[in-house]
């Protein structure tokens, strides 16, 4: 009975060794990751960084993109879990606000999602089938908070929220580009006076192109 009991010990002492190294590996890819260009980071910068060889971490890590899905969920999740504690039960754009002031604070990770938002964009990368179901998590989590909004009166009942969590999304992608490219942008700011016109025309019915077409600018506004 006693050589079990050691046998046991012994067993959950290796598991126990081998998932701190495993932790271990995930977070070194994180920081590197967080130093390194996406496309300039591999396996042997990390191994590089902990004192293994390469083979000692694909024994846990096999494949590459596998150790950097790992690292994207650990950074981007431990990040979404924060900004949700500080919004608690605040509205969707709350949120969004959020996660923008979350990668203006931290850059790094801004620009490693948007370079994985260029893999999920090619269908035939290793990676881009989980990258884009994690996108479409994304995109149904603000439907159900603009969804959930609309029932608390949070936001008017004119507003499709499929169609306002495009125009969401597409507010906080398109101009974290920007801030990635244009050093004159501030980007909360910017944010938030591109939501407040979004949020004002969310309070009209939908006019279809078309109509507006038949319309013309005046100094007193739009006449038919």
């Amino acid at each position: 009975m006693l050589e079990h009991t050691s046998a046991d010990t012994q067993a959950a002492a290796a598991a126990a060794a081998t998932l701190h190294l495993r932790i271990t590996i995930v977070g070194a890819t994180v920081d590197l990751l967080r130093d390194v260009p996406f496309h300039e980071a591999d396996a042997g910068l990390v191994a590089q960084r902990l004192g293994i060889t390469v083979e000692e971490l694909r024994q846990h890590f096999p494949s590459w993109d596998g150790l950097v899905l790992a690292a994207v969920d650990r950074w981007n999740g431990g990040r979404m879990d924060e900004v949700a504690r500080e919004v608690g039960d605040g509205s969707t754009v709350q949120l969004l606000r959020g996660i923008v002031a979350s990668n203006d604070e931290d850059p790094a990770l801004m620009r490693l999602l948007v370079a994985l938002l260029s893999v999920a964009g090619n269908p035939a990368h290793p990676m881009a089938s989980y990258l884009r179901s994690r996108y479409q998590l994304f995109y149904a989590q603000i439907k159900r908070g603009l969804e959930h909004d609309i029932a608390v009166g949070r936001a008017p009942h004119t507003m499709d929220p499929r169609r306002g969590a495009e125009q969401l999304i597409a507010l906080y992608e398109g101009l974290q580009l920007q801030a990635m490219l244009r050093s004159d942008l501030d980007l909360v700011p910017a944010f938030d006076r591109a939501v407040a016109r979004l949020e004002r025309g969310w309070m009209e019915r939908y006019e279809p192109q078309a109509a507006r077409r038949l319309s013309t600018w005046s100094d007193g506004g739009w006449e038919l």
